[in-house]
């Protein structure tokens, strides 16, 4: 069981590591940033649903509270949308192996809001975990080339991992009381509703402009990179446990730097790679340390991982 568990995670953080290839595959067809976001929340929205009828769960959601429906709902038409908007606003502007170093930042952001929260203390274990964070996002900006680096792409990355980060720390109570699966549902309603609402509002939301391609690599990063993502990270954790679950999710960035590299041929730097590598490290030690901690456990909002 040990072994099916950590081959579904891991089968999870390459799915969720493709999300930004099947994105950048998808803006070279004819998408915007708008259409991208409405439709792949919309398709995994609608997924998720049929899942949650299949299974026979649909009743979980009438037995909710309003507030925590709502609540649910809010969390998914507000941070889960400002996040994946950023996220794929950036990917328009910067590479994907770049973005995927910059949004896995997030853990150590959480960890010094929750300081500053009283949530967790600070010691000697997480001052090591942020100094290396901090020395491995200056390698990583600065070993870039000037082609790969674009100032308004990196602030909205960055931006990507501070929402989400801040996303975390709100949903970490609603995520103790509704079923996994169920919150997952609602948040991939919400954004769905706001985002299409916005991409219209805003004259982004043009599905005509996409080719035949460009709708099949929206149902890849729909289908694979956010419902097949989600429900093998829940089976693997239930396997596994949330600590090495936690861990086999970190290769999510290598499988993104791996994939843009044979994909459109992308490549760090050497200064780069140690910087991702630190990052990377940083992100374990955390993870390890937090184990017996309130926010150690992968959270049915975390799961939805990067965007």
């Amino acid at each position: 069981m040990a072994r099916t568990g950590s081959l579904l995670c891991l089968g999870s953080a390459a799915a969720f590591g493709a999300m930004a290839i099947f994105g950048k595959l998808a803006f070279d067809e004819g998408a915007t940033a708008g259409t991208l976001l409405a439709v792949r929340f919309g398709f995994a929205a609608t997924m998720l649903w049929c899942v949650l009828l299949l299974r026979g769960a649909a009743g979980t959601v009438r037995a909710l509270s309003r507030r925590d429906v709502a609540m649910a709902l809010g969390l998914g038409a507000c941070g889960y949308a400002l996040q994946a908007g950023c996220y794929f606003l950036a990917l328009e502007r910067i590479d994907a192996s770049l973005l995927s170093l910059l949004l896995y930042t997030f853990p150590a952001i959480v960890t010094v809001a929750a300081v500053a929260l009283g949530r967790e203390r600070l010691d000697r274990s997480r001052v090591v975990a942020l100094g290396l964070v901090s020395a491995g996002l200056t390698l990583v900006l600065a070993g870039a080339g000037t082609g790969a680096l674009e100032g308004l792409g990196v602030a909205l990355g960055l931006g990507a991992a501070f929402v989400y980060s801040t996303y975390i720390l709100v949903s970490d109570g609603i995520a103790q009381r509704l079923p996994a699966l169920t919150l997952a549902t609602l948040v991939c309603t919400g954004a769905a509703i706001s985002l299409t609402a916005g991409s219209a509002a805003t004259g982004q939301l043009h599905p005509g402009a996409l080719t035949a391609a460009g709708w099949g690599w929206l149902v890849c990063l729909a289908a694979i990179s956010t419902v097949a993502a989600i429900a093998m990270f829940f089976a693997g954790l239930s396997r596994v446990g949330p600590t090495s679950a936690s861990i086999l999710s970190t290769v999510e960035p290598l499988v993104t730097v791996a994939l843009a590299s044979a994909v459109f041929a992308e490549r760090l730097s050497a200064g780069q790679l140690a910087g991702g590598a630190l990052v990377l490290t940083a992100v374990l030690v955390l993870r390890a340390h937090r184990t017996a901690g309130r926010l150690a456990k992968p959270r049915p909002a975390e799961a939805l991982a990067s965007a």
